[in-house]
C-alpha cells in the first residue's frame, strides 16, 4: 500500500491516463480510416473478381489497366497530403477560414489536374498500351483500352474524392469518408454485376461493365464528399457567398502545394521503385509472380491498417502543431505508431504460424502454396517495421515535413529495396523468399531513418 501512495506512483497515474486519452483519440480517427482504405481497395478487387469469372482475356486486361489506374490515382492525388496538412494545422490553430480556403483551392485544383491528366492519356491510350505491353496480345490491349476509355474521363472525380476525404480527415472527421466509401462499394457491386454479365435484359459488357462500375463509384464518392463539405453542417465554411463563383485562393493553394510537391515526388519515386521490384519478380517465373500476388493480397490488410493509423497520426499531429503544442504532437505520433506496431505484430504472428490457411484463400496450387509458405514468415518479420515506418511517414507528412519523407523514400525504395531484392533473390538465389527479404530490408531501413528524423524534431518548427 505504501508503494501505491509513493510520489512515483502518483506521477505515473496521471501520465497513464494521459496516454490512454491519446490512444482513444487515435483510435476514434483510425478505425474509420482503416475501414475506408479497405473499402477503396475493395472497389478494384470486386471488379477484378467479377471480370475473372467473365473471361481470362478480360482478367488479363485488368492486370494492365487496373495497375495503371492505381498508379495514376496514387501519384497525382498526392496533393491530398498537402490538403490534410494545411487544413489540420489551420484547424488546430483555430483558423477555420484558412482551413476552408485551403480545402476549396485544393478541390478546384484537383478537378483541373484530373482533366489535364485524363485528356492526353485518352488521346494516346492505344499506342501507349502497345508500347508499354508489347507482348500482351491484341485482344488484351483492346480490352484494356476499352476499360481506360471509360475510367480515364472519371479521373477528375477520383482526385476530388481523395482531396475531399483528406480535408475532412484534417478536421478530424474520418467517419464521413467511411460512410461514403461504403455507399460507393454498393454502387460498384450493383452496377458491375449487372453490366459485366448482362443481367436485367442488358448486354454483357465484360471489362467495360467493370469500368462503368468504377467510374460511377468515383463520381458518387466525389460528389457526396464535396456535398458534405458544402453543406450547412460542414466542419469547414466552404460555401461561397450566394451568386459568387468559386475562386482559387492563390495563397492558400501555394501553402498546399509547398507540402504536396515533395509528396508527389515521393509517390513517383515509390512507384518507379515498385515497377523495378515487379520486374525483378518477373525474372523468377510465372509461379513466383502468382505466389507474390497472393502474398501481397494477404499482407494488404496490414498495410491498409497501418495507413489508417497513419491518417490519424497525420491529422492529430498537424492539429497539435497548429495549436502550438509540439510536445503533444510528438506524443500522439508515438501513440499511433505503437498502436500500429501492436496490431501488425499480431498479424505477423499469424503469418508465421498458419501461412497455408491464409494463402488457401487465394489459391490451391501446390507449387504456389509451397513458395508462399516459405516467404510469409519473412513478411511476418517486416510487420512491426512496416507499421512504424508507415505511421511515421504519414505523421511527418501531416506535420508538413514531406521533404524528409521524400529523401527516405528515394534511399529505401530505389537503393535498399531494389538492391536488396536483386542481392537476395537473384545473386544469392533465394528466389521469392529473397524478394521478401529485400522488402523487409526496405522497411527496416525506412523505420530507422524516419525514427531519427522524428527524434531530431525538425518537423516541429516547420511553417506550413
Amino acid at each position: 500500500m505504501a508503494a501505491t501512495g509513493s510520489p512515483t506512483a502518483q506521477r505515473a497515474a496521471p501520465a497513464a491516463r494521459e496516454w490512454a486519452v491519446l490512444a482513444g483519440q487515435v483510435w476514434r480517427l483510425a478505425w474509420p480510416a482503416i475501414t475506408h482504405m479497405l473499402l477503396l481497395t475493395l472497389v478494384f478487387l470486386v471488379g477484378r473478381g467479377m471480370v475473372g469469372r467473365y473471361s481470362t482475356t478480360a482478367l488479363a486486361s485488368m492486370q494492365i489497366c487496373g495497375t495503371l489506374t492505381w498508379t495514376i490515382v496514387s501519384v497525382f492525388s498526392a496533393t491530398s497530403a498537402g490538403t490534410l496538412a494545411v487544413v489540420a494545422r489551420s484547424v488546430g490553430g483555430g483558423d477555420r477560414a484558412a482551413a476552408a480556403a485551403a480545402a476549396r483551392a485544393s478541390l478546384l485544383f484537383a478537378l483541373a489536374l484530373g482533366a489535364a491528366i485524363a485528356l492526353p492519356l485518352l488521346v494516346a491510350c492505344g499506342p501507349l498500351l502497345r508500347a508499354l505491353f508489347p507482348h500482351a496480345g491484341g485482344a488484351v490491349i483492346e480490352q484494356a483500352a476499352a476499360y481506360l476509355g471509360i475510367v480515364l474521363p472519371a479521373l477528375p472525380f477520383a482526385f476530388v474524392e481523395a482531396t475531399a476525404a483528406a480535408a475532412l480527415q484534417g478536421v478530424g472527421d474520418t467517419r464521413t469518408p467511411l460512410a461514403v466509401a461504403t455507399l460507393g462499394n454498393l454502387v460498384n457491386v450493383a452496377i458491375s454485376a449487372v453490366l459485366i454479365f448482362g443481367h436485367l435484359g442488358l448486354p454483357a459488357l465484360g471489362v467495360r461493365g467493370a469500368a462503368v462500375g468504377v467510374a460511377c463509384t468515383m463520381a458518387t464518392e466525389a460528389l457526396l464528399l464535396t456535398a458534405a463539405l458544402l453543406s450547412r453542417s460542414s466542419p469547414l465554411p466552404l460555401r461561397s457567398a450566394p451568386g459568387a463563383a468559386p475562386r482559387v485562393n492563390a495563397a492558400a493553394l501555394a501553402r498546399v502545394l509547398r507540402v504536396a510537391l515533395p509528396a508527389f515526388a515521393e509517390r513517383s519515386a515509390y512507384h518507379a521503385g515498385y515497377m523495378g521490384f515487379v520486374a525483378i519478380i518477373g525474372l523468377l517465373g510465372a509461379t513466383a509472380m502468382a505466389a507474390n500476388q497472393a502474398l501481397i493480397a494477404v499482407e494488404s490488410v496490414c498495410f491498409l491498417s497501418a495507413e489508417g493509423f497513419g491518417i490519424a497520426a497525420g491529422a492529430l499531429m498537424a492539429q497539435r502543431l497548429g495549436a502550438r503544442s509540439p510536445r503533444d504532437a510528438a506524443r500522439v505520433g508515438l501513440v499511433a505508431a505503437l498502436m500500429a506496431i501492436v496490431a501488425l505484430s499480431a498479424f505477423g504472428v499469424l503469418f508465421a504460424l498458419v501461412p497455408r490457411p491464409l494463402l488457401l484463400a487465394f489459391s490451391s496450387d501446390p507449387a504456389l502454396l509451397a513458395l508462399g509458405e516459405r516467404a510469409l514468415p519473412v513478411a511476418a518479420v517486416a510487420q512491426p517495421f512496416m507499421a512504424f515506418a508507415t505511421v511515421m511517414g504519414m505523421g511527418l507528412r501531416g506535420a508538413g515535413d514531406t521533404r524528409t519523407v521524400l529523401a527516405v523514400t528515394l534511399v529505401c525504395s530505389l537503393l535498399v529495396r531494389l538492391g536488396g531484392t536483386w542481392l537476395f533473390a537473384v545473386t544469392l538465389g533465394h528466389g521469392l523468399v529473397g524478394v521478401w527479404m529485400g522488402s523487409t530490408a526496405d522497411w527496416i531501413c525506412r523505420s530507422a531513418l524516419l525514427a531519427v528524423a522524428f527524434a531530431r524534431g525538425r518537423w516541429k518548427s516547420l511553417a506550413v
